[in-house]
């Protein structure tokens, strides 16, 4: 019968919403020790191969004192989200064999930053603005021309970009271009994944000799990029490619026999990259579907009280995939009752 691990002695759960420093090399020793302690194996012998996808587990995301923390409803989604994740790590070291933490990753002039817009009276859109097809054609909205240069793009296409891309974003029934405010800048501290996630992280793969295979995501200037596997618009007004599909991540997925979903935001990067899984495998691997696990205790929607609240858009998102197979479960139970009973273990 399958024994889950206990808590490693370094592990503090009161540090899972803070910054800190993680001393690799004390951590390295640990890991080794304790995988000798506790038996495991190379990662490369698992009979039963499991994935871990971990969207976006970002300071800037995941810290209350950060740019676009996902505190959900009760204000503390993310922290007690990532509580449960690096506890779930933990205790499973020897059941998940590589783990895929994504890194959304930005600079300041992007088509969801504030300083990619003014108004005439030369003003940008407050955070949160949400942006229409309507708004661009009466000029509410409009590209910041002074961009232009640095960009290397003209002006006058980026208007006509705007046009095009607000308008795929309603046709396709995604939400509104949304001004979110600076967050995960490249080579800043809410870029970094959150300090104890990390630790887990590295701790697992020392003890499993598992390299970790971080995705980027979300550096285009043109395009949205919630999901890890592909832009929001695609293509620009002339055809041209925005941005592609990463069918690399989608084929190294399926080789997994199960699919572990947790990270940030429920609402937003989380069910964006599911639902591209999810429209990737249709038509060439539909029984993949089966094997996708949604940790729903590891993943909050974005809430921001009084402004916005994308809770129930989360809920439909959910719903949906578990309609057409995926399974909606809970890190916190034991695996043995939602995962091991589609093992060999």
């Amino acid at each position: 019968m399958y024994q889950p691990l206990p808590l490693p002695p370094h592990y503090e759960a009161e540090q899972v919403g803070q910054v800190w420093r993680v001393p690799y090399e004390e951590r390295a020793r640990a890991a080794e020790q304790w995988a000798a302690q506790h038996s495991l194996k190379p990662a490369a012998s698992d009979s039963f191969r499991v994935a871990l996808l971990a969207i976006d587990v970002q300071n800037t995301f995941c810290l209350p004192d950060f740019e676009l923390y996902v505190g959900g409803r009760s204000g503390r989604g993310a922290v007690e989200d990532n509580r449960r994740l690096c506890e779930f790590i933990y205790r499973n070291l020897g059941l998940i064999t590589q783990v895929f933490p994504t890194l959304d990753t930005h600079q300041a002039a992007q088509i969801f930053h504030a300083i990619f817009f003014v108004n005439d009276a030369g003003e940008h859109p407050a955070p949160l603005t949400q942006i229409t097809v309507k708004d661009i054609e009466e000029g509410v909205w409009r590209f910041n021309a002074d961009l232009a240069g640095s960009l290397g793009l003209d002006a006058a296409y980026v208007q006509r970009h705007l046009m095009h891309y607000t308008s795929n974003l309603a046709s396709a029934g995604r939400y509104d271009l949304t001004i979110w405010p600076y967050h995960a800048m490249l080579g800043s501290i809410g870029h970094a994944l959150v300090p104890a996630f990390e630790e887990a992280l590295f701790f697992h793969g020392i003890a499993r000799r598992s390299q970790p295979d971080i995705q980027i995501k979300g550096a285009e200037t043109l395009t949205e990029h919630y999901s890890a596997l592909g832009p929001e618009v695609s293509t620009g007004p002339d055809g041209e490619q925005l941005g592609s599909f990463n069918r690399t991540l989608l084929e190294k997925l399926r080789t997994f026999d199960a699919v572990l979903v947790a990270g940030q935001a429920k609402s937003h990067c989380v069910a964006w990259t599911v639902q591209h899984l999810l429209d990737g495998i249709q038509d060439v691997d539909p029984g993949f579907v089966e094997r996708i696990y949604l940790l729903e205790d590891c993943t909050s929607p974005v809430v921001v009280p009084g402004v916005v609240d994308f809770t129930d858009q989360a809920e439909a998102a959910f719903d949906r995939f578990a309609g057409a197979g995926m399974h909606r479960v809970c890190a916190i139970d034991p695996v043995e009752t939602w995962l091991l009973s589609a093992s060999p273990m």
